[in-house]
């Protein structure tokens, strides 16, 4: 239901100029009227987030309790690795297998270039072989036959040498990405483990914890929400049918229900132009203005937003008004029908532009 409520004092004050009322009716009369808007809402703080689990595991500690004060970088939990140890472990003696492969005494180099030098060997030998027979095939003292199976054996050996040399090569690179691709993964693990000690991101205020030391925790489960412990401002919900009035910079007058003494003010920050269909208003957030409520998450609130302000104007009761522009009037002892020309309107009172003057009898339709 929508109420625009009466402050003593402040923007929505109605100054009463009399009030002409007879048995048979009431006349307009000058008044200075406000229109405001109702919205409801609810005290947030800025800088809101939700801790998250960056890891699996067990909460082990719970450092912070709701209401406690936090520090930018604060540990507020840490977490117990379900398997974080065993990979961990497993990255490490991977690491420094890797190291081992790629050092100078390598096995597996070792065996790479010992074949290497078996096969320079064999191709030292089968090259001074072919030198001899070609020399004695010059000399017509050996037979094309035996030239060509000494050449094909240097060929051979040739080929072969070149072949061991290039897997070498090629190993020696391999073993040099599986020992980079390894390190990595050793890195990544020990970060994972710094992922078990949750910090703060920002100075604030512990508004409620989600976990208790002993529950399993999976990624990306929230641990706790945190927001500033001093900045706070106001989310309200405008109805769809008023929104059309709302601008960024209007005053707006807040009142909750933990403070019957106080009322705040504040000023139209941000509007959102996303319907919510389940309650058909929108979202309009505006920031306080002086003194702030105290940071109670979720405070809810009411709150009327000032749309505008005329000084003396014509007005009658809002429950003269049939339908949208109609009053019954008494003329000459009869009751009819008229419209009238509204101006701005609130809950009480609604301004007459055209139709009535102060003489007129307005008869109440009831």
């Amino acid at each position: 239901m929508k109420t625009v409520f009466v402050l003593e004092g402040i923007l929505l004050t109605t100054v009463f100029y009399g009030c002409n009322r007879t048995e048979e009716g009431t006349s307009p009369t000058y008044k200075d009227l406000t229109e405001a808007v109702y919205a409801s809402g609810s005290v947030f703080p800025r800088n809101e987030y939700k801790v998250l689990a960056n890891a699996d595991g067990i909460l082990q500690q719970q450092l912070v309790s709701e209401g406690d004060s936090v520090k930018r970088n604060q540990l507020v939990f840490v977490l117990e690795g379900i398997t974080q140890g065993a990979r961990e472990q497993a990255a490490a003696n991977i690491y420094r297998q890797s190291q081992a492969n790629l050092n100078t005494n390598s096995p597996v180099l070792a065996e790479l270039e010992a074949q290497l030098q078996t096969a320079q060997t064999r191709l030292a030998n089968d090259s001074v072989n072919y030198v001899r027979y070609r020399d004695l095939y010059q000399q017509n003292a050996t037979s094309k036959a035996e030239l060509e199976r000494v050449q094909l054996a240097y060929q051979t050996s040739r080929n072969d040498f070149a072949a061991r040399r290039s897997s070498l090569q090629r190993t020696r690179n391999q073993l040099y990405v599986d020992l980079q691709n390894s390190r990595s993964q050793y890195i990544a693990s020990g970060q994972d483990q710094g992922n078990t000690r949750i910090r703060s991101f920002v100075d604030g205020k512990v508004y409620e914890i989600s976990k208790e030391p002993g529950e399993v925790v999976r990624r990306n489960d929230q641990l706790a929400l945190i927001g500033s412990g001093r900045e706070v401002f106001v989310q309200l919900a405008v109805d769809e049918s008023d929104f059309g009035k709302i601008r960024v910079g209007q005053d707006v007058i807040v009142k909750a229900d933990v403070y019957p003494d106080k009322v705040f003010k504040a000023i139209v920050r941000k509007i959102y132009p996303k319907l919510n269909r389940v309650d058909q208003s929108f979202r309009v957030d505006a920031d306080f203005v002086g003194e702030l409520p105290d940071a109670y998450y979720g405070l809810t609130v009411e709150a009327n937003i000032v749309i505008s302000q005329k000084n003396r104007v014509l007005t009658i009761p809002k429950s003269y008004v049939v339908g949208n522009d109609s009053v019954w009037v008494k003329e000459n002892g009869e009751a009819r029908k008229i419209r009238i020309e509204k101006g701005a309107e609130n809950f009480d009172l609604v301004q007459v532009k055209g139709g009535l003057n102060e003489k007129s009898i307005v008869v109440n339709p009831e």
